[in-house]
């Protein structure tokens, strides 16, 4: 039997394409929820690194400081090894440190009369990282500088401490793992899902990926009464990568980091296996205590009580003057 034949029953992948920015591979015998919960697991709950904290010592260039600060959280660091780092909201220090952060520091002068172009490759590493690449800017080009952050004329000089910090893209988008994931099933269009766009008047004149859709079986035939009951079972991914994790790193996350999920549900439900509480990935700003449905605590006001006194605003509560909150929890006729 074709280890490849979606007929099969077991789930496979079958790469088509893998090198150091890409990943193109087809998943068979799956269904489109749990592929797309994959998709979006990639997108935005993989952790990696990015500068999320930028002390300005001197800038004297024509970019504002904020415009510089932005540009720099875009630039990708080296996330292998992301998880020898603490998220900053589980480490005990007070700003950051070498356990849940690393520190780059930009410094550059312009002496000469020529532009002096700064860029990612002069981004130095100060701090003391859990290992030689975690934090490094990624620098791809072929002569090895990076992305160009700011230009400087003679006499103007930048320097700036930039703190990188471990995070997920559903937080931010620039600690995003990859820049495009595509998905896509049914090529041919077999289930008509889609009303598909074409310029003449013959659809049928239109260019295709022929190659595509031979891997999914084939185009369907002329005289093929349409299977109301039929689902999509046979998936293409093409994962790119930015630079700071490789594609078959990002595709191994995200089918661990989904597979823990799920078992985390199971767990919920079942009562049985899986650490209790642990679910991973972005927390709410309740989650020292836990997952609950009292929402978030009003700072400063103790407990869950409001700035109109009460505990959250219950009935009866008082204003900020003292008196009772008017219509609530009182003796009146028609209440």
């Amino acid at each position: 039997m074709d280890p490849f034949d979606v007929e099969g029953g077991a789930i496979n992948v079958r790469f088509l394409e893998a090198n150091p920015t890409r990943a193109h591979f087809i998943i068979q015998n799956f269904n489109l929820e749990t592929a797309n919960s994959l998709r979006r697991y990639m997108l935005a709950e993989i952790p990696t690194l990015a500068i999320d904290v930028v002390e300005v010592l001197d800038n004297t260039s024509v970019l504002a400081d904020e415009f510089i600060c932005h540009r720099l959280g875009l630039i990708p660091l080296n996330s292998r090894g992301v998880d020898d780092l603490l998220y900053s909201r589980d480490c005990d220090c007070e700003g950051y440190c070498d356990n849940c952060s690393v520190v780059l520091t930009l410094n550059a002068k312009c002496t000469g009369n020529e532009i002096m172009k700064v860029y990612a490759r002069d981004l130095v590493i100060t701090s003391n990282p859990p290992n030689d690449a975690v934090g490094q800017p990624v620098i791809t080009d072929r002569e090895e500088q990076g992305s160009c952050i700011v230009k400087l004329r003679k006499g103007q000089a930048i320097h700036m401490r930039c703190i990188a910090k471990k995070g997920i893209a559903k937080e931010h988008a620039k600690w995003a793992p990859s820049a495009a994931i595509g998905f896509e099933y049914d090529p041919a269009n077999k289930l008509h899902h889609l009303d598909l766009w074409y310029e003449g008047d013959d659809p049928k004149k239109e260019p295709v990926d022929q190659e595509r859709i031979n891997l999914d079986g084939g185009a369907p035939a002329e005289d093929e009464p349409f299977d109301y009951d039929a689902v999509p079972t046979r998936f293409f991914f093409d994962v790119e990568t930015v630079g700071g994790l490789d594609p078959d790193q990002i595709v191994g996350r995200g089918i661990k980091g989904l597979q823990e999920k799920l078992a985390q549900v199971i767990h919920e439900l079942t009562g049985t296996g899986g650490p209790e509480g642990d679910f991973g990935g972005a927390q709410s700003p309740t989650m020292n205590g836990g997952y609950n449905d009292a929402g978030y605590t009003t700072p400063g006001y103790g407990g869950g009580a409001s700035s109109w006194g009460g505990n959250g605003g219950i009935v009866g509560g008082t204003t900020p003057y003292g008196q009772p909150t008017p219509g609530y929890g009182q003796d009146k006729p028609g209440w």
